[in-house]
């Protein structure tokens, strides 16, 4: 390149990006710079101030005239696994924003030293447009490319630089093959980058994304202002993170989210039933956990104190949810427990407490004492009955409730509750003896008449009496 006067590129921006700043501008810049960093593999860029400006440089290649055009860079399409940056269209409306505001851009690298003039369109004296001034390299033995943005304010540099997910403070909570699921910060929205450039606002999101596997509908939003991108273009990637996350730290956030649905204050992620599902699936997989629905909460509550006496976690979710469950299995493909599940796990494991007879105390002692009496009444009824025990614990009936007793043949079992009046006693145990002596289960024919003939000889007993 020839010393002397410089060489104008005319940088032909056609459409003014009117509501672009100056941070967008600078995004651009930066985003350029990361972008070159993966494609050459050198070392980050670094954004330092100094008396002259902002800078922004990178370790690469190094710019050419020839970048400064619309087109599509083919380097950045071939590897757009790797870049940030939109397939490098937005740096001549960077330029143009950087003039529009006035921020002076001074640009070195090893191939020439670029300024921004305004000067006549070829063949057109009156008509003066935006050119890269192009002058030889000062310094040609650089490595990389600066950028230095005289006049640009710290808050607009700070602005920019919020635009990158690499220099934000945002946990993460869990990556997939898809994209990162990061803790939303406290009082503000959630964010949504793509490969790390933010690119949209969520104020009714649980949590902020970062989409790294994009999808044609998404690449055709990402259109050259970056911005303004709908919800619709990356509302199922979203999901489809959510269905490959696996922590307990995001599914505990989504089901906390479920109980916020009555109230309307939820977040619009659970309202995605797949999603519920995967949250579900999550949690039975780390641990035992039983979902129960907000009502079983108030009319099971003896069971749910079992459950968690047990060791289970209790989760309240939605009845539209909880009537899916049977059809669900963990990650693990086992099965996810409801309350009518828990109480099969927990009959299965089940053991009695049995208590001996010698340490009930007086009260009880009246009662129990009833026993010969109640075996010598039954008659025949009772003659598979080899023994009444006393246990402290109970199965779990068909209703979730502990049984106050059960014909375990031979022998029928009582709760040890049961014996806080003689009357209360005699009523299980009958009731368990007719059981015994019929068969059959409740409301079947063989018990109910089992019943009748029982509470038949208690009246003739009775009358007897009188």
């Amino acid at each position: 390149m020839p010393k002397g006067k410089p060489q104008l590129f005319d940088l032909n921006v056609e459409k003014i990006l009117d509501h672009w700043g100056v941070p967008e501008a600078a995004r651009e810049v930066i985003a350029n710079a990361l972008d070159e960093q993966a494609l050459s593999g050198t070392a980050q860029p670094q954004i330092v101030k100094r008396r002259d400006g902002w800078h922004i440089t990178d370790s690469g290649r190094g710019l050419r005239y020839q970048h400064l055009t619309q087109n599509e860079n083919p380097e950045k399409r071939r590897r757009s696994d790797l870049v940030v940056g939109k397939f490098g269209v937005g740096l001549k409306d960077a330029l143009a924003t950087f003039d529009r505001r006035g921020i002076e851009v001074r640009i070195r690298s090893p191939h020439g030293d670029i300024t921004l003039q305004r000067a006549a369109k070829s063949n057109f004296a009156d008509v003066k447009t935006l050119h890269a001034a192009i002058t030889p390299p000062s310094e040609p033995r650089r490595r990389g490319t600066d950028f230095t943005l005289g006049g640009l304010s710290d808050a607009d540099m700070a602005a920019a630089r919020d635009y990158f997910l690499r220099f934000a403070d945002d946990k993460e909570l869990e990556k997939t093959e898809l994209g990162v699921i990061l803790e939303r910060r406290p009082d503000e929205p959630a964010r949504i980058y793509v490969k790390g450039v933010r690119v949209a606002l969520e104020d009714q999101f649980l949590f902020s994304y970062n989409i790294t596997s994009t999808t044609a509908q998404l690449q055709r939003a990402l259109n050259r202002e970056r911005s303004n991108v709908g919800r619709a273009a990356y509302q199922d990637r979203v999901k489809a993170i959510l269905l490959k996350a696996k922590s307990d730290a995001v599914a505990t956030q989504l089901v906390g989210d479920l109980t916020r649905i009555p109230l309307g204050t939820n977040h619009d992620e659970i309202t995605w039933l797949d999603v519920q599902e995967q949250a579900v699936r999550i949690l039975a997989t780390k641990g035992k956990t039983v979902f129960v629905s907000s009502q079983q909460m108030f009319t099971m509550g003896s069971t749910i104190q079992e459950a968690r006496a047990d060791g289970y976690r209790v989760i309240v979710v939605p009845d539209r949810l909880l009537g899916r469950l049977s059809n669900l299995r963990d990650l693990d493909g086992n099965r996810i427990l409801d309350i009518s599940g828990f109480v099969q796990v927990w009959n299965a494991s089940f053991t009695y407490n049995f208590v001996d007879p010698a340490k009930l105390n007086k009260k009880e002692r009246m009662a129990w004492a009833i026993l010969p009496d109640l075996i010598r009444l039954a008659g025949a009824h009772a003659k598979r009955v080899k023994e009444v025990r006393i246990s402290a614990t109970m199965r779990l009936d068909e209703g979730a409730y502990e049984t106050e007793g059960v014909w375990d043949s031979p022998h029928i079992v009582v709760k040890r509750s049961v014996l806080d009046s003689p009357r209360h006693f005699a009523r299980v145990v009958l009731h368990e003896i007719a059981h015994a002596s019929s068969g059959g289960n409740h409301g079947s024919l063989a018990f109910m008449a089992a019943i009748d003939d029982l509470a038949g000889l208690a009246a003739v007993e009775a009358v007897r009496r009188v």
